[in-house]
């Protein structure tokens, strides 16, 4: 480890100095909002037709990764790049594509976390057959996922992680690495906490519909929010959303807007999948 650029940021904490670096790195973080609005074009595309609600089918998992990682940069790459910026501000080594390793080890971290829920997935569909079934167990687990992800937020490890991604100089300073490895190394710890701060919200996207592009959207706004506004009850807030989603899935699904309902077309569906991907 070795110190950053002698050029410091501005004093400030929380959000301040990443939001100052943003207006002198503006290149990085228009290319990242450009990548991003490519994700949500193409992942728009890829999901016609695959919604099948709570618990959707996840296809094959070559498929699925590809999907997902471009989903992961299209829902993150905006929370993200005013650390990418402070970053670049920071580091010595003027390269270009310094930030762009350290988002790459941001999204390499997130990749993970996908073959992690595509791999419970398989086991779950594996040893249980049709439990996660609408007219099985799924709605109920369905509900149940939303709680838990409600309670989470309520939780120090939730402040803990938050509290990182909102203060990212203080991050940079506490784990910095020189050199490209160095930016895909603190990159990919960045996504660390990260994914400590969003993985209820992400369980919550598998619960609704992970194939939605409406759930996904909701669920992006709640993690932009939660990271950007400086304010401890945001979380309070996404938990409250968190929970009546969770209750009106658990008592009154049809009241939920966009919620679709699974029918007993999975196999079609899956086949759609495979052929997406062929």
């Amino acid at each position: 480890m070795s110190a950053p650029a002698q050029t410091a940021p501005p004093a400030g904490g929380g959000l301040a100095p990443a939001l100052s670096a943003v207006r002198t790195r503006l290149g990085l973080v228009a290319l990242l909002f450009t990548l991003a609005a490519i994700g949500w074009w193409w992942t728009a595309d890829q999901m016609q037709g695959m919604d099948n609600g709570p618990w959707t089918g996840l296809g094959t998992f070559g498929w699925f990764l590809g999907v997902w990682v471009v989903m992961m940069a299209a829902m993150m790459f905006p929370s993200v790049a005013p650390t990418a910026a402070l970053y670049s501000r920071m580091t010595r080594q003027r390269s270009p594509l310094s930030p762009l390793m350290f988002t790459s080890g941001y999204l390499f971290v997130w990749a993970g976390a996908g073959v992690l829920a595509f791999a419970i997935g398989v086991a779950i569909t594996s040893m249980s057959g049709d439990f996660l079934a609408w007219d099985g167990a799924g709605r109920w687990v369905a509900g149940g996922t939303l709680i838990v992800a409600a309670v989470y937020e309520l939780t120090p490890m939730k402040d803990v992680c938050l509290a990182k991604c909102r203060s990212p100089l203080g991050f940079l300073l506490g784990s910095w690495r020189d050199g490209w490895s160095g930016a895909f190394q603190m990159g990919a710890k960045n996504g660390a906490w990260c994914v400590g701060c969003c993985w209820a919200l992400m369980a919550s996207l598998f619960a609704l519909g992970v194939m939605s592009i409406v759930w996904m959207a909701l669920v992006a706004g709640l993690i932009a929010v939660e990271k950007t506004v400086p304010w401890r009850r945001v979380a309070h807030g996404t938990a409250a959303v968190l929970l009546a989603l969770g209750l009106l899935l658990l008592v009154a699904p049809s009241a939920i807007p966009g919620l679709t309902t699974p029918g007993h077309n999975q196999m079609d569906q899956m086949d759609q999948m495979s052929l997406g991907s062929s």
